[in-house]
């Protein structure tokens, strides 16, 4: 898209969490089915409480699937 909306596409939004492993650089075809399930597409509305669950889910350690190596521990 190189940042210029693109008809049927304007109305979309992704969420893009580097915490899990996603990257911007990446195309929605490029990760795996986890990350594009947190990826969406999200309407606006929809974004917004889809990112405040995501979040969540980092507030609350013991349910977030990833670890970092000082996690492991």
């Amino acid at each position: 898209m190189q940042g210029r909306p693109e008809v049927g596409y304007t109305d979309a939004f992704e969420i893009i969490c580097c915490d899990c492993g996603d990257h911007p650089d990446q195309d929605y075809s490029e990760v795996a089915a986890e990350l594009q399930r947190i990826r969406g597409p999200y309407s606006i509305a929809d974004s917004v409480a889809a990112y405040e669950k995501h979040m969540e889910l980092h507030r609350q350690p013991a349910r977030c699937q990833h670890r970092t190596m000082t996690d492991a521990g």
